[in-house]
């Protein structure tokens, strides 16, 4: 089997390494969620480059960029795009928003209010925009990265459980280490980090479309798909879970397992990959009880008690 999808993510390596530093996880993350055609939510504290990050994304597969910053006026025409009178051709015209892209970045997602959050609902979902009655499509891999400040912050609102559903994965970012901070001093000490040229494409569509064709012929035994909806089961039975896992976050499951066996060069999946991406697929999914949220319990505390208690296939 060619190694499509090997290659894919150390393109993205070398490259997004190039311009942010310590990131190797989320690099990962992104390049799942890019051949799975799904959405990313990344969550930490401002300035730690997500939207550096989500910027030299766009460029390096050649697509277009565009961002919103998330504030309480925010409003989904601001979005989605609004008609407007054209004088000259006396009639009303479409004016797209920014969700025409290919990549959008929705910074701060979580300080929109809920009806302007719900905008988004299906762009993410059926990958088109209803405006005034007419479906416009958007880009075939139009990709949402959102940021999200910790829900403790003043001035945010908590996303809604569809809308979360609808984020393949979640990426918790924290403080880089000792020395990643001081290879960011080094390097943007004296430059803004965004005046940066990195603009290069390393990634092509037809590179990007080999990758997907690949990630489509790994094999996932019957064990491994039981095990996956075991895995969803146990959530929904599990006494600090208010909400557990939806068939679309059991799908969402398979397929980052899919693509990560094919990053490391395997032609099957294993419960190990399915491990390595429950943080990300599972953990913002699961709504915790009033009691769990009082004891102090996260979610992805209760993420590896699942994992813990699901027997394994052998």
């Amino acid at each position: 089997m060619s190694n499509a999808l090997e290659t894919l993510e150390q393109r993205l390596q070398q490259h997004l390494g190039n311009i942010v530093v310590g990131m190797q996880p989320v690099v990962r993350a992104l390049t799942i969620a890019i051949v799975a055609r799904g959405h990313v939510l990344l969550q930490g504290a401002p300035g730690l480059g997500k939207t550096l990050l989500s910027k030299s994304l766009a460029a390096s597969l050649g697509g277009t960029f565009k961002r919103v910053q998330g504030t309480s006026d925010l409003m989904p025409a601001d979005i989605t795009g609004v008609h407007v009178f054209d004088s000259d051709r006396k009639e009303f015209v479409f004016r797209q928003g920014p969700v025409f892209a290919d990549v959008l970045l929705v910074d701060e997602v979580n300080r929109a209010g809920p009806k302007t959050q719900s905008a988004l609902l299906e762009a993410m979902e059926e990958r088109q925009v209803t405006v005034d009655r007419s479906n416009y499509p958007l880009p075939a891999n139009f990709l949402v990265i959102a940021t999200q400040n910790p829900r403790e912050f003043e001035g945010t609102y908590p996303l809604p459980e569809s809308q979360l559903d609808r984020f393949m994965l979640r990426v918790d970012l924290g403080y880089p280490s000792r020395t990643d901070e001081l290879a960011v001093l080094a390097r943007y000490g004296r430059v803004d980090a965004h005046a940066v040229e990195s603009s290069s494409r390393v990634i092509g569509a037809e590179e990007l479309l080999s990758a997907q064709q690949q990630a489509d012929q790994i094999h996932v035994a019957p064990e491994l798909s039981g095990y996956v909806v075991d895995l969803a089961a146990a959530s929904r039975t599990h006494s600090h879970v208010a909400l557990g896992l939806s068939t679309r976050a059991a799908l969402a499951l398979v397929r980052a397992a899919r693509i990560h066996a094919g990053v490391r060069g395997a032609d099957f999946v294993t419960p190990d990959d399915v491990k390595a991406v429950a943080g990300w697929v599972m953990s913002h999914r699961l709504v915790l009880s009033p009691d769990a949220v009082l004891e102090g319990v996260t979610e992805l505390a209760i993420t590896q008690r699942l994992l813990d208690q699901t027997p394994v296939p052998r």
